[in-house]
């Protein structure tokens, strides 16, 4: 047997240590949830809304109005109202902001609340604002906008780029607050009439919940500049401007990835009548492929919203569809979104509980990335979101069994390939 070269072996030697090295270095620190959860209580029990306040935290606040806006015709129009006569402070966490033609109608108009001596925070996920050019960064920090990028790469702590910040969260003046799914680019833009611009929901919000708003956002913040934001700009007492109850509630995995897989399956687990889900990326784990199954075989009626072809990643597609078995034999119902790109991210539970915001139905959301949903128990407000949902599942083309058995190999191979890599999707 032919002896390898010192040299060949060390080399070997460091590339399986770096290997290992990366490899425990992108897995989630924290313990996964291993068992599903007992079924206790309804939705409408009060003990339903006590666990979601205490156990799951921060408490649910009474007094709020939480208003829906669709697609970027609504979205865009609100959230540049809101910062153009901001007085005081505007703090905005996101994902997505690139340099086309919304995005420089955003920088622009916080490049002026700042020259107007407004305090203007700005965080931006690193990776999701790649396509941002330096000329506008610049031009906002010149005029005094503080920006951050989160998790922007260095030498000895590279693996954490692989934490984003995927959150949707902006609070202006400390009293008016917006979360959703929508980034700032121009697919985003329009009334998702064609391919080219994106079907999405945002929330406009008033009331006492917007202090837990601007909580989340101050949380990463301080984290990642050291810095703490207080007083009555940012937190002015809050006075109740409506009906609804509800909670804004944040996951990380620095404090609590597990807390938003959490919080899915309670409300799934608590369904008695009707589970409505919309999801722009699907790639449930088994345990909550369980938890939907035991919930349609106690004759909860399940639908659920995905994209179709028009998906900004085929590999979380096909993930996806591969996972769809248990859940059609089950009797849960699942349709494509055939006109554009569906970026919805809505769970409402019973008509009466709904989870909106930044998290996707996937590992990477429930472990990986910073999220924040915004919780509502109303049943208007819940009833609301099952008719918009209802519009939308008109334009989706359902699947049934017999469709995802009869599913080409290529895409069945193609399935049992990404499924390696389930846990970074």
């Amino acid at each position: 047997m032919t002896k390898k070269p010192l040299h060949v072996a060390l080399i070997s030697c460091i590339l399986t240590l770096l290997g290992v090295f990366l490899v425990f270095n992108f897995m989630p620190s924290e313990k996964k949830i291993e068992r599903q959860l007992h079924r206790m209580y309804n939705t409408d029990d009060p003990q339903f809304r006590r666990s979601m306040g205490v156990l799951l935290g921060p408490p649910i606040l009474e007094g709020n109005q939480v208003d829906v806006l669709l697609n970027g015709e609504q979205i865009f129009p609100s959230m540049l109202k809101a910062i153009r006569e901001a007085k005081h402070t505007i703090t905005l966490e996101t994902y997505i902001y690139w340099s086309e033609s919304i995005g420089q109608e955003f920088t622009q108009a916080l490049i002026e609340r700042a020259r107007a001596g407004v305090k203007v925070h700005v965080m931006l996920d690193f990776i999701g604002s790649m396509k941002m050019d330096d000329t506008a960064m610049n031009a906002m920090k010149q005029a005094g906008v503080q920006l951050q990028r989160y998790h922007k790469p260095v030498w000895w702590k590279f693996t954490r780029l692989n934490n984003r910040t995927h959150r949707k969260v902006m609070v202006v003046d400390g009293n008016i607050g917006f979360t959703g799914g929508v980034g700032i680019a121009d697919q985003w833009r329009g009334a998702g009439q064609d391919k080219e611009h994106w079907r999405d929901t945002h929330f406009r919000v008033v009331g006492p919940v917007v202090g837990q708003m601007q909580a989340v956002f101050a949380d990463n913040w301080t984290k990642a500049t050291g810095a703490v934001l207080d007083g009555p700009h940012y937190f002015p007492p809050l006075k109740a401007q409506g009906g609804h109850a509800a909670q804004m509630f944040s996951s990380s995995p620095s404090g609590g990835s597990e807390s938003m897989l959490l919080m899915y399956l309670m409300a799934i687990t608590a369904a008695q009548d009707t589970i409505h889900l919309s999801s722009s990326y699907f790639v449930p784990d088994e345990l909550t492929i369980h938890a939907l199954v035991a919930a349609a075989k106690r004759g909860v009626k399940v639908k659920i919203i995905t994209p179709g072809e028009d998906i900004d990643s085929d590999l979380v597609r096909i993930a996806s569809r591969e996972r769809w078995g248990a859940l059609l034999e089950a009797g849960i119902e699942i349709a494509e979104y055939q006109p554009t790109m569906f970026h919805v991210k809505a769970l409402v539970v019973d008509s009466l509980m709904v989870s909106v915001g930044s998290t996707n139905f996937d590992n990477r959301s429930f472990s990986l990335n910073d999220e924040a949903n915004l919780n509502v128990i109303d049943r208007a407000f819940a009833a609301e979101q099952v008719a918009i949902f209802d519009k939308d599942w008109a334009h989706a083309r359902r699947i049934t069994l017999q469709a995802w058995q009869q599913r080409p190999w290529t895409e069945k191979a193609a399935g049992e390939l990404v499924s390696l890599v389930g846990n970074q999707l």
